[in-house]
C-alpha cells in the first residue's frame, strides 16, 4: 500500500502512528508504575509523573487516531453499507469521507489559531515548566495526519483503478457486482 521508495521513509509512512503511539504509551505505563512504587513504597509522590503521562496519553490518542485513518479501523458500519446498491454506497463513503475532512480542515484551523495564541503568551505546565506548545502541537500534527492519511487513502485509491470502496480492508473486500465475498 506504500506509494514511497525509499526505504526509511517508506518505513515512516508505513510506522510513524505505531513508534509514536507505542513510545508515548510506554513512557505512561512507565510514569505511572514509578508513580505506584513512590507511593507506596517511599511514601511519596513524584511531582513531574502525572503531567509526562497526561502528555504522553493524549500524544498517543492522536497518534491512534492517524493510525485508525491509515488502516480504517474507525468505526464503519460496512454491513449496512454493503446491503446498498453500489452507487449508494460508494456516495455513503465519499460523503462520510468528505465530512470527515471538511471537520479535520476546520480543527487544523481551529489548533493553528491556539498554537498562534500560545506562541505569543507563553503557558508553561506547573511541575516541568514545559512550554505548553509543544505537547499542544499534537493537534496540528494529528488532524493534519488524519487528514493526510485520507487522502492518501483516495490516491492509492485511484491509482490503483478504484478497486472496490476507497480503502476498504482486506476482510471487507467483495465482488461488488455479484455481493459475494472475495
Amino acid at each position: 500500500m506504500s506509494i514511497i521508495h525509499w526505504p526509511i521513509l517508506a518505513w515512516l509512512e508505513r510506522h510513524l502512528e505505531e513508534a509514536v503511539c507505542c513510545a508515548a504509551l510506554s513512557v505512561v505505563a512507565v510514569c505511572v508504575f514509578l508513580q505506584v512504587i513512590m507511593r507506596y513504597l517511599f511514601h511519596t509522590a513524584l511531582q513531574w509523573s502525572e503531567e509526562v503521562a497526561a502528555m504522553a496519553m493524549v500524544w498517543a490518542v492522536y497518534m491512534g487516531a492517524a493510525l485508525c485513518v491509515r488502516e480504517r479501523f474507525h468505526i464503519r458500519i460496512m454491513a449496512g453499507v454493503m446491503l446498498l446498491p453500489k452507487r449508494a454506497a460508494l456516495a455513503s463513503i465519499l460523503l462520510a469521507d468528505l465530512g470527515w475532512a471538511s471537520f479535520s480542515v476546520m480543527m487544523l484551523v481551529i489548533s493553528a489559531d491556539y498554537l498562534s495564541v500560545l506562541a505569543q503568551f507563553t503557558s508553561r505546565s506547573p511541575r516541568l515548566g514545559i512550554d505548553q506548545l509543544y505537547p499542544q502541537s499534537i493537534l496540528v500534527i494529528g488532524y493534519g495526519l488524519m487528514l493526510a492519511r485520507l487522502i492518501q487513502i483516495y490516491v492509492i485509491w485511484i491509482r490503483d483503478g478504484r478497486p472496490g470502496f476507497p480503502g476498504m480492508r482486506p476482510e471487507h473486500q467483495i465482488d461488488l457486482e455479484t455481493g459475494v465475498e472475495k
